[in-house]
C-alpha cells in the first residue's frame, strides 16, 4: 500500500485529523479496497516521519467511523464500502467528527482495576435510604400526575427547590430561570443546538472532557483549546483567543476540571469574566464537580461573580448521588432558558418526573446531605490514596495534579514514555486508564493520562498504582522500542 499524504504543519487542523481525512478519502473512493491491510502504526509512523501517537489517533478515528477494524495480533483492515457501491453508503452517511465516539479501554487480567471511568462508587450508594424516598413518592396522592407527561422545564416542585437554593447562594439573578435536564450533558447539547451553527468556533479547555469534545465536534463546531494548568484555564491565553477568534461561547469547568482536577482561583475567575464580558462572549460554567470539595474553602461560582448576566451555570446530582437517574439543571437568563426549553421539548418532550420527585424527597428529607457527607469522607480517602501512591510508585520525573476534590488526577509521564502505547501492558496486568489523547483538542501530549479514582477503594487504588508504577518503570529501564500498543489502538 503506497500512501503519501500532504500534511501541513502550520495548519489549524491537527496532523492526526489531516491524516484521518486523507485516509478516509482513499477508502471511500475505493483506492483502498475492503479487506486491505493497513500498515502497522509503528511502520507508518516510520514511513511518514510522524509520532506513532499521531498514527494511532488517526486509526482510531477511522475505526470509530466504521472505515477500518482492528484485529488483535493481525493488524487493521479496511471495512468501509467505496463510494458508488450498491445500496446505502452507511459509512459515508454516518461519518462522525473526531470526537464522535468515546472509547473506554476495558481492564483485563486478574484484578480488573479501572481508573478509566469518572463516576462515583456504587458501593457508597445508600440503597435503603433511596428505597425510603421511592416508597414516600409511590404512596403520594398525586402519583398519577407524577407519572403523566409533564412540563419540558422539569418537575415543578424540584425546579422551585433548586431555584430557591440558587437564590440563597446568590447565583440566581432577577432575570434568570432554571431548566431541569437529563444531566449536564443534555444541557450542553441543548445549548449547542440553540447557539451553534456548523463551523462556529467554541473556546474550550485543553485537555477537554471527552463527552463535550464529542458533542461539539459532532455539531460541526471548530474547537479552540485553551491550555489548562495547575490553576485551571490559562486566562492570558483565553484573552488572546477571545480577541482573535470571537468564539460563539466559552465552556469552562470552574471546579475540579475533568480530566485534570484543576480549580480556577478567585482572581482567575474574575479575570475570565472580565475578558468574556469585554468580548461579548457567553460563558457556560460546567460545575458538575463543585460539590465534591474534600479540602479547603469553596469558591464562589462564576455565575455568582458575574454582574453582567453573561454566564449560564450547569449543575447535576450525578456526582453526589445517583448518576443513573440523570438529573441535572441549567440556570441562566430567561430568554436563553426559553429557547432551551423549546429545544428540549422537541428532543424528548419532558424529563423523567418520577426520578426528579424521588431526588426531591431524598434532598428535602436530609438523606442527600447525609449521603454527601459520606461521599466527601470517602472521596478524601481515595484522593489521599491516589496522591500518596503516585508519589510512592510512579517513576522519577512523573508529574501529577494535586486537586482538593473531584474525581480525577492528571498524570504526565517522563519523556519518552507514551501512555497510549503503555496501555496494552497495563491492561495485561489488570489495570486500565485513559491516555491523554482522548482529551486532546489540538495539542497531543503522548505522556499524559487520567486517573479517575472515585469509583475505587483506597486498597484498589494502591494496588492499581503499584502495578502501573512497575509497568512505567519497566518501560523506562527497557527503553521504548519494544512497546506493544493496546489492541484497540492498532
Amino acid at each position: 500500500m503506497e500512501f503519501s499524504p500532504t500534511l501541513r504543519q502550520d495548519s489549524d487542523v491537527p496532523l492526526y485529523r489531516q491524516l484521518f481525512e486523507q485516509m478516509a478519502a482513499k477508502i471511500r473512493s475505493g483506492s483502498w479496497p475492503r479487506g486491505e491491510r493497513l500498515p502497522a502504526t509503528r511502520e507508518l509512523a516510520g514511513q511518514l516521519g510522524l509520532n506513532r501517537t499521531t498514527i494511532s489517533a488517526a486509526y482510531e478515528l477511522l475505526e470509530s467511523g466504521g472505515l477500518i477494524t482492528g484485529q488483535v495480533g493481525r493488524g487493521s483492515f479496511v471495512t468501509g464500502e467505496p463510494a458508488g457501491s450498491a445500496g446505502v453508503d452507511w459509512s459515508g452517511l454516518l461519518e462522525r467528527a473526531e470526537g464522535g465516539k468515546a472509547v473506554y479501554p476495558a481492564a483485563g487480567g486478574r484484578a480488573g482495576i479501572s481508573f478509566a471511568m469518572s463516576r462515583p462508587s456504587r458501593a457508597l450508594f445508600p440503597l435503603d435510604e433511596f428505597r425510603a424516598s421511592c416508597a414516600a413518592v409511590l404512596t403520594r396522592s398525586d402519583l398519577a400526575d407524577i407519572l403523566q407527561l409533564g412540563s419540558p422545564s422539569g418537575y415543578e416542585p424540584l425546579r422551585k427547590y433548586l431555584m430557591e437554593e440558587a437564590r440563597r447562594q446568590g447565583a440566581a439573578a432577577p432575570g434568570d430561570d432554571l431548566l431541569i435536564t437529563n444531566g449536564c450533558q443534555q444541557a450542553l447539547d441543548l445549548i449547542g443546538r440553540v447557539l451553534l451553527r456548523p463551523g462556529d468556533t467554541v473556546a474550550v479547555e485543553e485537555p477537554i472532557y471527552t463527552g463535550l469534545k464529542s458533542l461539539l465536534s459532532g455539531m460541526g463546531a471548530q474547537l479552540v483549546g485553551i491550555p489548562v494548568g495547575a490553576d485551571g484555564m490559562e486566562v492570558g491565553q483565553l484573552e488572546r483567543v477571545l480577541e482573535r477568534e470571537r468564539p460563539r461561547f466559552l465552556v469552562v469547568t470552574s471546579n475540579f476540571q475533568n480530566p485534570t482536577g484543576a480549580t480556577l482561583p478567585l482572581s482567575a475567575r474574575r479575570a475570565l469574566l472580565d475578558a468574556a464580558h469585554a468580548a461579548g462572549v457567553p460563558v457556560i460554567e460546567n460545575d458538575a464537580y463543585g460539590e465534591l470539595r474534600y479540602h479547603g474553602d469553596a469558591l464562589p461560582s462564576l455565575k455568582q461573580l458575574d454582574e453582567h448576566g453573561g454566564t449560564v451555570l450547569l449543575r447535576s446530582f450525578s456526582k453526589v448521588s445517583f448518576p443513573g437517574l440523570r438529573v441535572g439543571w441549567a440556570l441562566g437568563p430567561r430568554p436563553l432558558m426559553d429557547r432551551l426549553r423549546h429545544a428540549k421539548e422537541s428532543a424528548d418532550l419532558h424529563t423523567d418526573q418520577l426520578s426528579q420527585a424521588v431526588l426531591l424527597d431524598f434532598a428535602e428529607s436530609g438523606r442527600l446531605e447525609a449521603h454527601r457527607a459520606r461521599v466527601l469522607k470517602a472521596g478524601a480517602e481515595r484522593l489521599e490514596a491516589t496522591l500518596e501512591s503516585c508519589s510512592r510508585y510512579l517513576p522519577a520525573g512523573t508529574r501529577w495534579t494535586r486537586p482538593q476534590g473531584g474525581m480525577n488526577v492528571w498524570v504526565k509521564l517522563p519523556e519518552p514514555l507514551d501512555a497510549s502505547e503503555l496501555l496494552g501492558r497495563a491492561q495485561k496486568e489488570g489495570v486500565a486508564y485513559l491516555p491523554g489523547r482522548y482529551f486532546a483538542v489540538s495539542r497531543l501530549d503522548p505522556g499524559s493520562l487520567r486517573l479517575s479514582f472515585a469509583g475505587l477503594t483506597p486498597e484498589q487504588i494502591r494496588e492499581g498504582l503499584a502495578i502501573l508504577g512497575r509497568v512505567f518503570r519497566g518501560a523506562v529501564e527497557s527503553g521504548t522500542e519494544n512497546y506493544e500498543p493496546a489492541p484497540a489502538m492498532v
